[in-house]
């Protein structure tokens, strides 16, 4: 009978045993891997820019008048020194009113007496010039004479000098009175009518890029009317953030894409601008940029572009064939280190690892990984190191 107490009781322990085995027993997390591999990578400064002709010429009017319509269209090709762009006619004179007509009339009557009043002045001058220079010889007579001292003569000759620069001086100031009468004379003169028409030619050749004014009107000397270029001579400007540009350098290598063609374009980094400027982001928020200017590698790739096309840009910061990389997902922080999890038999180890360059999608692995080892992707909070796990799948 106590036998088969003890057999019952040891049932029992046994059962309790087994159900806090199993009650106790860790659980496994399904969680998706990714492994090592080695291959190209590289790292890259993504963002939008704009493509434009590299020389432009803003052709203006070079005289005030009447320009008549300008036929030429954007797209047009033009010939340097061979295409009319535009004609103008020259502006009339304008209509002198009575008081106009009295007050120019006044004024050249009074330059009219400036002159007279120079040439008098001339005049006196010349005659001081010719008694200083009749003294100046006397003076030479007598000094060899004996009859006078040096200074005498030293006199003389400084009065004749003043003489004859006081003549320059008289002369300068009648011809100046002259060119100002004739000015008045001009000014007073009857509007004349105007000139023939004034043909604008093509200064390069190129095309039509943009037509600023189209129908006939009057406009003032220096208006703009058209803007031309060489499409041949195209380049991308993307305003890069401050703290990118300072990472780019001249020469860089440029990927060109969603540019409406199914290939990507390749350019290279012509210039960094020196000068930067304020920019609103999308969000409101004030961006220092500066501007990239892309030359393409191969123009003829870029033909179907225009002046003012939208491109995206991707700017080559690094790039390496064979690497050891593993996704971006599967990389968290512990304390300063980067780590990953590896999957080992059905359980993870975390393991710390040596980071190098990263981009977008992946990382690059200089240490703590092996090419092939099989890592967690998208780590959650939940998992520690040791635990037991089943893969949902692989990428």
């Amino acid at each position: 009978m106590r036998l088969l107490k003890n057999k019952r009781l040891i049932a029992s322990v046994l059962v309790v045993a087994a159900i806090a085995a199993v009650a106790f027993w860790p659980e496994s997390m399904e969680v998706t891997v990714a492994r090592t591999e080695r291959g190209p990578m590289q790292v890259t400064i993504d963002e939008d820019g704009e493509t434009r002709v590299r020389d432009q010429f803003t052709v203006s009017a070079p005289v005030s008048g009447r320009v008549h319509r300008i036929e030429i269209e954007p797209g047009d090709a033009v010939v340097r020194g061979r295409t009319v762009l535009a004609r103008m006619t020259p502006a009339q004179s304008p209509l002198l009113d009575p008081r106009a007509r009295g007050e120019l009339e006044a004024a050249v009557e009074a330059s009219s007496a400036a002159v007279g009043q120079a040439r008098a002045e001339r005049q006196r001058a010349a005659a001081a010039s010719d008694r200083a220079r009749s003294t100046l010889r006397r003076q030479q007579d007598l000094m060899k004479a004996g009859a006078i001292a040096s200074d005498s003569l030293e006199e003389a000759e400084t009065a004749l000098s003043i003489a004859i620069e006081a003549l320059r001086g008289a002369e300068f100031t009648e011809r100046r009175v002259e060119y100002e009468l004739q000015l008045a004379r001009a000014r007073l003169a009857v509007p004349s009518e105007s000139g023939r028409a004034v043909e604008i030619l093509s200064p390069i050749d190129g095309i039509v890029l943009r037509r600023l004014r189209e129908s006939e009107a009057v406009v003032p000397v220096g208006e703009p009317l058209l803007v031309l270029g060489e499409p041949a001579r195209m380049e991308i400007v993307a305003d890069l953030l401050s703290t990118d540009a300072v990472r780019v350098s001249p020469g860089a290598d440029v990927l060109v894409e969603q540019w409406g063609g199914g290939n990507t374009l390749h350019g290279r980094v012509r210039r960094i601008e020196p000068s930067g400027f304020m920019k609103l982001s999308a969000l409101g928020v004030e961006e220092q940029r500066v501007n990239v200017l892309i030359d393409f590698t191969e123009p003829s790739e870029a033909a179907k572009l225009g002046n003012g096309y939208r491109v995206e840009v991707r700017v080559v910061l690094w790039r390496e064939d064979a690497v050891l990389k593993v996704p971006v997902g599967c990389l968290f922080r512990q304390g300063e280190d980067w780590a990953v999890f590896v999957v080992e038999a059905d359980r993870v180890k975390r393991r710390i690892v040596q980071l190098g360059q990263r981009n977008d999608t992946d990382g690059q692995i200089l240490g703590g990984l092996d090419e092939g080892a099989t890592v967690v992707l998208h780590p959650p909070d939940t998992l520690v190191d040791g635990m037991r796990v089943t893969v949902r799948g692989s990428q």
